[in-house]
Formats: C-alpha cells, structure tokens, sequence
C-alpha cells in the first residue's frame, strides 16, 4: 500500500502509473497475441470475426465496472481517511456483488449472442466463429470480474505493483495456451478464447493463494465476506453514473460497429487491427488517469484539494508528452504495424489510412482521460457521464453515420477524433467550475 498524500506530486503519480503501465502493456498483450494469431494462422475472416466479439463484450460488462469502480473509489478515500475497517467492508462488499453480476452477464450475453450479431449486421459468413469465440468468453466471466476486482482494489489502496505481477503471470500463459490451442490442437477462434479465460482464472486463484497469506486488509473467504447495504448504496451513487457513462460507452461501440460491419470483412477486420494499436497509444493515458484517480481520492479524503490540482498539471505534462511521441512512430511505422497482423494488403491499407487519420488525436483522447480522473477520484460521475454521453452519440455517432456515407469508411475514421476532442473541451471547462470539489464521500475529516 502506497500512501499517496505526502511528497512530490508528479513523481508519485509517475511511480504509480509505472506499474500500471506495464501492466496494461501486458494485459493488452491478451488482445494483441489473439489479433497476431488469429490473424497471421486463422486468416482475415477470424480476424474480423473476433474484433466483431469486442464491443458486445464491453458492452455486458460496462455497468458492472462502472459499478465496481464506485466501490474502488469509496476504497481510496477510506484509505485515505484511515478508515481501515470500512476499507475491508467495502472490499468484502464489490466481492459479493461482482461475484453476483458475473454469472448473470455470463447467462443473459450466452442467450441472446447470436441475436446481437445479428442487430449489428455482422455479416453471415462471420457468424459461427464469432459467436463460437464470445460464447467461450462468456463462460469465463466470473474469473475476469474476480480478476480485475482485485488488480482495482489493490490500486484504491495504493498498491500497483501486485497486480503487474499478476498480470504478467497471466498475460504470458495466454500466449502459450493461444499457440497451444491453435497450432497443435487446431481448436480455432475458441481456443483463443479458452486460452484467455484460462490465463485470468490461473492468475486470479494465484492472487487469492498470495494475498491470504500476506495481506493484511485483503482476505479472500466466501464464509467470512460481509456485504454492507450503507457502503453499496454509496458505491451506487458514485458509480451508477460511472456504469451508465460504460455502458453508453459500450453501446456506442456497438452501434460504430455497426456502421463499420456494413462495408464488409475487409474493413472490420482492419477496424480490429487498428483498434488493437489503438488501445495501446490509449493505456498511456488511461493509466495515467487511474493514477490520478487513486491520487485525487486519497488526497480528497485527506482534505488535500490544492495537491489535487498540482498532480492534475503534472499528469497532463508527462501523458501529453507520451502522446505525441506516441503518436509520431505510429504514423511512421503504422503500415509495418498493420501487416504484424495480417498479411493481405487490403486489410493493411484501409487500417493504415485509419491511424493516420486517428492518432494525432491521441493528446486530445489524453486530455479527456486525465482530466477524468480528478473528477472520479472526487466521487463526482454524474457530469462526466454526460458530457462523454455527448461526445459519443451527438458527435462522434452521428458524424460517422453521415460522414460515412459520403467518404465511407474515411468517415467513421474522422468521426472518432472529433468525439475525443468534444470530450477533452467539454472536461475541462467542467473542472474549471471546481463543483467536483463538493462531492467527496469522507466529509467529517478535513486536514488543511
């Protein structure tokens, strides 16, 4: 555990996101290996197939997460206010519930898959292997929540270093079990997602064995959980907001693909591809604002509002500097990229034009992410979820429907940036109120 409240803003922010970053590198290598593999063995239309799968994954699981993370940020203040007791509640508390709200993701996505795919237009020949691959993934959800739960919950208390070790556990038995699956026993788009479900159970009954026997606040027993209805209903309204944000989020996906699906496999499957790159250019500043997070929630609860804003200006420096260095070898070496994954040239085109277009935005999609963070570590999520609300469906959706039909896929590529930077205006005026400042869950504890 990591107290977050004394020293130099940017350098504990830095040490902070540091493991997380390393840790998103390697939790990024699930997607990324499947892509490379499926791609490079299983060919374009597997490609296609599991990209497709993506979307309707964030989309079962948003409002859960988002739920989660209001439990996270309840977490960090109580650390913050040394309130270990009411630490431990809340944990055994997004236990019970995660736990609870897997297995009825699992159920209700497995039921309607193909009624999904179908409402999104994915093309026929891609059906039966995309809803072999998001059928498997399903049936492992309880192990993903149980997974990242605790990587979350570790992060409120300060800690990003254990979960990264985990993370690596898990993300390096993917890969094995994804060649295993593919190569040997010729398992196809279900192997690889057996191999993920897999990996994250293997990593997730690892961290139960570690941090029973080391830590003292975490303690992973289904006899002794206590669910307390107080801590919920604080968690509900900090994360409601926070989970319909995700799931609105989610749903925007879904509908940008199904714009996407109606020009063919060629360009979904370079739509997955890009994506895949995408989110590694993203981890920097999703990172760096789960940092911020953790930051602002302990400092708010320690009463500390002016190094609140000192770690906002420092996080903004260093993620807009990644950015743009970022963005620089993605425009120089995004052709190399794209055909890492796949070897047909069609595929590599339409993916390169599309990072070209996308990523000298990646500052904007930073400044966005960032100044998020401040907000959600204060406990305010209801404003946030409207302004992303906004960017998402009156400008990004919109725009990639009509632009779309006069450029086509060139459309939706410039659609996407002009939501990010919707987003990253909208933000930050909205934290140049200073009304996030009010909604701190530890109100009786001030310290100036």
């Amino acid at each position: 555990m990591q107290d977050l409240t004394k020293g130099k803003e940017g350098k504990l922010i830095l040490k902070f996101a540091a493991p997380l970053l390393i840790g998103n590198v390697f939790q990024q290598l699930y997607n990324i290996v499947d892509s490379l593999v499926v791609g490079n063995f299983l060919g374009k239309d597997a490609l296609a197939a599991v990209g497709a799968s993506f979307p309707v994954i964030f989309a079962l699981i948003s409002l859960i997460i988002g739920i989660a993370t209001g439990t996270t940020i309840i977490i960090a203040q109580y650390f913050g206010a040394r309130e270990f007791e009411n630490v431990k509640r809340a944990i055994d508390t997004m236990y019970i519930f995660t736990f609870a709200a897997s297995i009825v993701v699992s159920l209700t996505g497995i039921y309607f898959t193909e009624d999904i795919f179908r409402l999104l237009q994915l093309p026929e020949e891609l059906m039966p292997e995309a809803k072999s691959y998001l059928t498997v993934y399903l049936g492992g959800m309880i192990v993903f929540f149980g997974f990242n739960g605790t990587s979350a919950i570790l992060r409120g208390l300060g800690d990003s270093k254990t979960p990264l070790y985990f993370l690596i556990l898990s993300s390096l038995i993917n890969i094995g079990l994804d060649l295993l699956f593919i190569l040997v026993f010729g398992w196809g788009v279900a192997g690889v997602a057996l191999a993920t479900v897999i990996a994250q159970g293997g990593a997730f009954v690892t961290a139960i064995i570690y941090l029973n026997r080391t830590h003292d606040i975490i303690h992973f027993s289904f006899t002794k959980w206590v669910f307390d209805k107080g801590i919920f209903i604080k968690s509900l309204k900090i994360g409601l907001p926070s989970g319909f944000q995700h799931t609105f989020v989610a749903l925007g996906m879904m509908a940008l693909m199904g714009i996407v699906n109606t020009f063919g496999t060629n360009v979904i499957a370079a739509y997955s591809v890009a994506q895949r790159i995408d989110s590694l250019a993203a981890m920097f500043a999703m990172n760096f604002g789960m940092a911020l997070t953790s930051f602002t929630g302990q400092n708010i609860g320690a009463g500390n509002f002016e190094r609140v804003k000192k770690g906002l200006k420092s996080t903004l420096l260093m993620g807009s500097l990644i950015s743009l260095s970022v963005t620089a070898l993605i425009v120089i070496f995004g052709n190399q990229i794209m055909g890492m994954f796949t070897p047909d040239e069609m595929v590599v085109s339409i993916g390169t034009r599309y990072l070209n277009i996308v990523s000298p935005f990646y500052i904007a999609f930073t400044g966005m992410f960032v100044i998020g963070g401040v907000m959600r570590g204060a406990g305010d999520t209801l404003i946030p979820m409207f302004l992303t609300l906004f960017s998402l469906w009156v400008v990004r959706i919109p725009l990639a429907y009509l632009l779309s039909a006069s450029m086509g896929e060139t459309g939706i590529w410039w659609a996407i940036p002009l939501g990010w930077l919707t987003g990253m205006i909208l933000s930050y005026l909205y934290y140049l109120t200073g009304k996030w400042k009010s909604k701190r869950v530890i109100k009786e504890r001030v310290h100036q």
